[in-house]
């Protein structure tokens, strides 16, 4: 019984023993399948930077199409209208910024006729000022004399008032006392007729004084602008070439200097003209009136005469009757 026993127990065992060799090969096996797998899936986090270390590519070519939509889309948003630099360029484009970015030459001449321009309304002034005054006072001087039988009365109706009537008459009477005694009226009356045509033309040299610098003005100052201009323009033709381009923004800021020259000329010349020929009726109108008065002297002086002679024939008839 105990050998028995103590067999099977020995069987038992090394049937055990059989079954751990067949099965360890089947275990080692499988221990290493699941290392070969977990072998690639320790070495793909190696491959994930080059991937990723790639991905950035497309993604940094993305803003530059996304600053392209956004630029054209605000463009599109803007309704055509220029960047601010060009519209800081184009509101810098005022007559004073173009004055002072002219030419040494174009600055000189917009000067010159901004000053003529300045002497064209100073002109306009005072001669308003001056023919409306002497205007008014030789209608009323007339007015006062219309009654006078000679030109004692005329002279005292004036009084001490210095005026073109008043040389009028004080010629005559001149010319009456330094021809007493002459019989001949015809010779007083024509040399009293050459005292006052001396008088008129002072008058009227006198008015007119000013009206030539008016005329010069209106006439030569539009070819001064046009002076101002041409010079500009063959400046910007030079700056034109030297930056060898023909873009606006190049091209406009010259020819605008230019053209403002041209502009100074017709600012100055226009009203000029417009002037001068106002004066030029008004000292027509002003000088007919100096006639009128050149005729009222000359006929109180003839009064006087025909009265002078009556008072001779008047004696000589009282002395033939005694």
């Amino acid at each position: 019984m105990d050998t028995s026993s103590s067999l099977r127990a020995v069987y038992a065992v090394i049937s055990a023993l059989a079954m751990l060799a067949l099965v360890s090969p089947s275990s080692a096996q499988q221990s290493a399948a699941p290392a070969a797998q977990q072998t690639p899936a320790l070495s793909q986090p190696a491959a994930i930077p080059v991937q990723a270390a790639q991905a950035p590519a497309p993604a940094a070519a993305v803003p530059s199409f996304a600053a392209s939509d956004a630029g054209a889309t605000a463009s599109g948003d803007g309704g055509g209208k220029p960047p601010k630099s060009a519209a800081a360029g184009l509101r810098e484009l005022s007559p004073w910024s173009m004055f002072m970015s002219a030419d040494i030459l174009v600055k000189i001449v917009m000067i010159g006729l901004a000053l003529a321009s300045l002497a064209t309304w100073t002109i306009f002034i005072a001669k308003m000022i001056e023919l409306s005054r002497v205007g008014r006072g030789l209608r009323a001087a007339l007015g006062k004399i219309g009654d006078s039988r000679s030109l004692a009365e005329a002279q005292f109706a004036l009084g001490a008032k210095d005026g073109v009537l008043s040389s009028l008459l004080a010629a005559a009477m001149r010319e009456a006392r330094l021809s007493a005694g002459i019989s001949s009226d015809t010779g007083i009356k024509e040399r009293a007729t050459s005292s006052f045509s001396e008088i008129e033309r002072a008058e009227a040299r006198r008015i007119r004084l000013g009206m030539g610098l008016l005329a010069t003005i209106g006439a030569t100052s539009p070819f001064i602008g046009l002076f101002g201009t041409v010079w500009g323009i063959m400046n910007s033709f030079i700056g034109i070439s030297k930056s060898q381009t023909t873009n606006l923004a190049v091209v406009a800021p010259g020819i605008a200097e230019a053209l403002l020259a041209t502009a100074f000329g017709l600012a100055a010349a226009i009203p000029a003209v417009i002037i001068y020929n106002y004066f030029s009726r008004v000292t027509k109108g002003y000088l007919e009136l100096v006639g009128r008065a050149a005729g009222a002297a000359a006929r109180l002086l003839s009064r006087d005469l025909d009265r002078t002679h009556v008072s001779s024939l008047g004696n000589a008839h009282s002395r033939a009757a005694e």
